[in-house]
């Protein structure tokens, strides 16, 4: 557990690996836009199991578990200072128990607002504009993101930690929301950029906190004309009564030993380039993910963004 920290009117935005990669990569790039710094680690290995084993050259060693980082954004003009909490993974029991200790965490340091980021999967084609849907733990709360071109989420349920945060966050009389973004339910295994994109613009104009969104804009781009082709191919398969394009959405990524030479080469060469400049991380974040590696190299990639001793 970190020491009591400092923050001026603090926020938390909480962020777990989900559907299209959605909350972690809009809290991946809140972390390197922001040049934010790890301020504290959670124990909460209670909570987790092991899943698997490692293999390295035919060696077997035990699996770590998932890891809970918290980082911390310092507002130049002591406003409004910003928390970001990463986990890994969502426990598969004891989600509740989880959301107590996180929130526990969060009143002891202050935090004014908990913020959740999500997924929505809806039929909308990959290249149309996503989304943003809000839920939040009261109705003065509502009233001020729908100032701010976001619908409401009439009905239905928030899943996982994304939706029992602010549950347990309302019974401890701590408000907040969850920001859903939308992407086509067809790619919901595939990371969609435009939704993250999405949730930190509505994020942005309803907490003041400026981002600098070029560069998720460009990745959400591609993302879209990428995912729209595929699309198109589908299709066609589909009017050839043929299943042979599928097998690309079902395909796994490459593990971390299959990196080419000189891949490896260029994922070195931008580590070392952002740990010189946090804000080329997120670039090094796209890369990791355009190679299937992200996983393996977590643990390094959010190193970075070490407080330098």
């Amino acid at each position: 557990m970190a020491e009591m920290l400092r923050l001026h009117h603090p926020q938390l935005v909480a962020v777990w690996p989900g559907m299209g990669n959605v909350a972690l990569n809009a809290g991946v790039y809140l972390l390197s836009k922001l040049n934010m710094s790890l301020v504290a680690e959670l124990q909460l290995n209670e909570l987790f199991d092991v899943e698997h084993v490692e293999v390295k050259n035919g060696i077997l060693q035990l699996g770590r578990r998932p890891r809970n980082r918290v980082f911390v954004w310092s507002d130049p003009s002591e406003q409004r200072d910003l928390v970001v909490f990463l986990g890994e993974a969502q426990p598969a029991m004891g989600k509740y128990s989880f959301c107590r200790q996180l929130v526990a965490f969060a009143k002891q340091h202050g935090i004014e607002r908990v913020y959740t980021f999500a997924a929505m999967a809806t039929q909308m084609h990959p290249e149309q504009p996503s989304r943003v849907f809000v839920a939040a733990t009261n109705q003065a709360g509502l009233d001020e993101w729908t100032k701010h071109e976001v619908e409401v989420l009439e009905d239905g349920h928030v899943g996982g930690l994304n939706g029992i945060l602010l549950g347990v966050a309302k019974e401890q009389e701590l408000h907040g929301a969850c920001l859903l973004g939308e992407m086509p339910h067809i790619f919901s295994q595939l990371p969609f950029p435009q939704a993250s994109l999405a949730i930190l613009k509505a994020f942005s104009a309803a907490t003041g906190i400026d981002v600098d969104f070029t560069e998720l804009a460009l990745q959400a781009e591609a993302t879209g004309q990428h995912l729209s082709a595929l699309l198109a191919q589908v299709q066609q398969a589909y009017e050839r009564e043929s299943t042979a394009e599928e097998e690309e959405f079902q395909a796994e990524p490459p593990p971390e030993e299959q990196l080419s030479a000189g891949a490896r080469r260029h994922v070195e060469q931008l580590f070392e380039q952002a740990a010189h400049d946090r804000s080329r991380a997120f670039e090094l974040k796209q890369e990791l993910d355009r190679l299937g590696v992200f996983k393996e190299f977590e643990d390094r990639f959010l190193d970075l963004f070490k407080k330098a001793s």
